[in-house]
């Protein structure tokens, strides 16, 4: 691998003096001369038609400045995925019915937040109530009541998977197990709630700053649902409090504070209160996971039959990428010969569910690595050295899905066994004592292009100076997971430069180049920071004409750009300054600034993603026996993300996603009583604190990606999901109870305890 001098160091992020000081500016810190705020009215039932809205009371209300409803702006349905305008299924404010409890039916600006808030309650809303599903298996039954009237079944997509003899294998294995799994809902909880600032100019533009991770996104669907061109519509990114998936998709409260601010004249803000956030916000898909393996008695995998229902809730959202996801996880890791798979995104009258950080692996992946581990116990063979024997490895295709080019699955399982030392811990007899392993895979970006723009994935303006110093434009979007510090670490090793030698403008339609397709999937390292790649390498190449010029050299192997200067390589004084360079080629070029722009969009390498990240996990645990509550005590992981652009986020990342996951297998879990969600206050939705993590350790098995800027793939959001199976595993040990529907409660523990005596 090549040595970098900025590449792979723990560079601070650029944004922790800001956020330190409490100087960063979030969207609900933003404040407009005569900036009117807005409310949003949520329907209190689940599932209704709409026979009559009476907005004049809260419009005569003094200090109300706008009350809109359905039947007042433009009837165009919208969502992510314009590739199939059927799936396109939210109204930004119900017209028919209401299909949750939470679902948005009118807006009301006014001149202060009480004002608003008061005006809301003198709507009057006329129902007709009608009967609601609340799980899959009773929306999908005949004659459930239909959450969209024209989709029959309640399912409105399904994906499919086949390669292999599937039955054939399944009669030639020696050991086969069927296993049905099912997962919860649980809340990105992001510290920043949705915020959104709207303002209109004289010219009928909107410029909207909104806490968003696809700025891009919602200037497309934002014009369409205003009938407005995609360029009079201005959006702005301003600092983010978290997304985590969350935040990828335009909302009702960025709509109606654009056509609030367009029709009354004022800037009108939208931000959301927590228990918004938990009680109607977007979660993470429930499932319903039916899985059968076969294998030989040696260990040998042989087949897989997946079949996934996943819980939407009331609309699509990104449920459609989720359902596509979830197969292909499926069949990831590990070698399955034969391999079928369905998945079912099925309506319910419950908030609807969306992207979450994993998108659909941790689901997946829970059921995948919880039947290794049984697979391993009941046929006499260590966890380990079962994956081992079945890890997939570079060049593995798998027809429909992916091919795998980089992979260091089995050197990650080799060093956490190590670090572990699993095989002495792995015996231990001592009660209420465990550890576990879990496994993962994740994408580096998704290849296929369902929001049908015609753009590239992701592009990087880069301005060079004769200061010395060059300004990086992208849309690129930083919420959190530090992508702005690595962009630029990524250009300055490109260019020889330092860090404060490069200005960064970021996520704004207006100023940075179209497009990209925001921050999800983990795509923004690889794909922008290709972007910026291209851009460096074009600016190089007009630099090194010019000096290779002056000093009579080769252009193509001669010459480098290294500790601020443009030289031969390894000879700087056969050279000149940065700047001085770029002062050379504008006088060439009659003062013509040196300005370029790189793209990237990835080829089509399999059907998935670019590159794969991998990862092994242990956890050691201790059950407490008289009350269940089970203690984390240590995580070992150990994972291939490729070339290692900034260690410190690399660590962040993995702490994050740690965090994330103990949740997720533990305590969280937004609790529906019919339609209502009941735990809708951080007091009542239990986060793991600080005090609950677990001490971590962790190494990064070095790997080189092709497709991978400087060789770098995913690191951070593919690190969420083996933590649940990994410490369901471990709680087994402890306990002899083997959780299959998360979380694993004390009280699930207790009566697992009890049942097996």
């Amino acid at each position: 691998m090549a040595a970098f001098d900025i590449v792979g160091k723990g560079v601070p992020r650029t944004d922790a003096r800001a956020k330190a000081t409490g100087s960063a500016t979030y969207t609900d810190d933003i404040k407009l001369p005569g900036m009117l705020h807005g409310r949003l009215l949520r329907s209190p039932v689940a599932h209704a038609r709409i026979l009559n809205i009476d907005t004049s009371r809260a419009k005569a209300l003094p200090g109300v400045k706008s009350v809109i409803t359905g039947a007042d702006i433009p009837p165009v349905r919208y969502g992510n995925w314009r590739l199939f305008p059927n799936l396109q299924d939210e109204y930004a404010l119900a017209r028919d019915k209401v299909r949750f409890i939470g679902d948005e039916v009118a807006a009301v600006a006014a001149v202060d937040r009480d004002t608003a808030e008061e005006a809301l309650g003198l709507i009057s809303v006329e129902y007709e109530e009608l009967p609601a599903v609340f799980d899959v298996d009773a929306a999908m039954r005949r004659g459930a009541p239909l959450v969209h009237d024209e989709v029959e079944g309640n399912v409105s997509l399904d994906r499919k998977i086949r390669y292999g003899d599937v039955e054939s294998a399944f009669k030639e294995a020696d050991y086969v197990r069927k296993d049905t799994f099912t997962v919860q809902a649980v809340s990105h909880a992001y510290l920043e709630p949705c915020s959104s600032v709207a303002q209109c100019d004289q010219d009928g533009r909107i410029t909207l700053w909104t806490s968003t991770q696809v700025p891009y996104i919602v200037q497309c669907l934002l014009a369409s649902t205003l009938k407005m061109r995609e360029n009079d519509i201005r959006v702005i990114k301003p600092t983010v409090g978290g997304g985590f998936g969350g935040k990828m998709e335009l909302r009702p409260w960025e709509f109606c504070a654009a056509f609030m601010a367009r029709s009354t004249g004022k800037p009108v803000k939208f931000t959301l209160t927590r228990r918004e956030e938990l009680a109607t916000g977007r979660r993470r898909h429930p499932m319903k996971l039916i899985s059968k393996v076969g294998f030989k008695k040696d260990g040998t995998l042989l087949a897989k039959d997946l079949k996934i229902l996943l819980d939407g809730g009331a609309y699509n959202a990104m449920g459609p990428t989720a359902t596509f996801l979830c197969g292909n996880f499926g069949a990831m890791l590990y070698r399955y010969p034969a391999y079928r798979f369905l998945g079912l995104h099925v309506y319910t009258n419950k908030p609807p569910a969306s992207a979450m950080r994993g998108f659909g692996a941790p689901q997946s992946l829970f059921a995948s690595e919880t039947q290794m581990n049984l697979a391993a116990e009941e046929l006499g063979i260590d966890p380990i050295d079962l994956r081992l024997k079945n890890a997939q490895v570079p060049g593995d295709e798998i027809p429909d899905v992916a091919t795998i080019s980089s992979c260091g699955f089995r050197e990650c399982l080799e060093n956490v066994a190590v670090m572990s030392d699993w095989k002495k811990k792995r015996k231990s007899k001592k009660k209420g004592y465990g550890v576990g392993i879990g496994c993962y895979s994740f994408i580096s970006g998704g290849v296929f292009n369902w929001f049908n723009t015609q753009y590239a994935f992701s592009t990087a303006e880069v301005r060079a100076f004769a200061d010395g110093t060059v300004h990086l434009l992208t849309m690129a979007s930083d919420i959190g997971q530090g992508s702005d510090t690595v962009l630029k670490q990524i250009l300055a090793e490109e260019l020889g430069l330092a860090m404060q030698d490069i200005r960064l403008t970021t996520a704004d339609t207006a100023m940075t180049p179209q497009a990209d397709l925001g921050t999800w999937g983990s795509r923004v390292t690889l794909m922008a920071g290709n972007a910026v790649i291209d851009a460096a390498r074009q600016i190089k190449e007009q630099l090194f004409g010019a000096v290779s010029a002056r000093f009579n050299l080769n252009v193509i192997y001669d010459l480098e750009c290294k500790g601020g200067r443009v030289q031969a390589v390894g000879k700087p004084e056969r050279g000149v300054s940065f700047g001085e360079a770029v002062a050379m080629v504008q006088k060439t070029n009659r003062g013509k600034a040196l300005v370029v722009r790189g793209s990237y969009t990835p080829r089509r390498k399999g059907l998935v993603t670019p590159a794969f990240s991998f990862g092994a996990q242990v956890a050691e645990v201790q059950v407490d026996q008289r009350t269940g509550l089970v203690d984390v005590k240590n995580m070992w992981t150990a994972h291939d993300c490729g070339t290692v652009i900034n260690s410190k986020s690399v660590e962040g990342q993995l702490e994050g996603s740690l965090h994330m996951g103990l949740g997720y297998a533990l305590s969280e879990q937004l609790v529906m009583d019919g339609g209502v969600t009941v735990n809708d206050t951080f007091l009542d939705y239990k986060i793991p604190t600080a005090l609950d993590m677990p001490h971590g350790v962790s190494a990064c098995v070095p790997t080189y990606e092709p497709e991978g800027p400087m060789g770098a793939k995913e690191a951070g959001e593919g690190m969420v999901s083996p933590t649940a199976p990994a410490i369901a595993d471990a709680v087994h040990r402890a306990t002899g109870y083997r959780c299959m529907d998360l979380p694993i409660t004390p009280e699930k523990i207790l009566s697992g305890m009890k049942n097996k005596g």
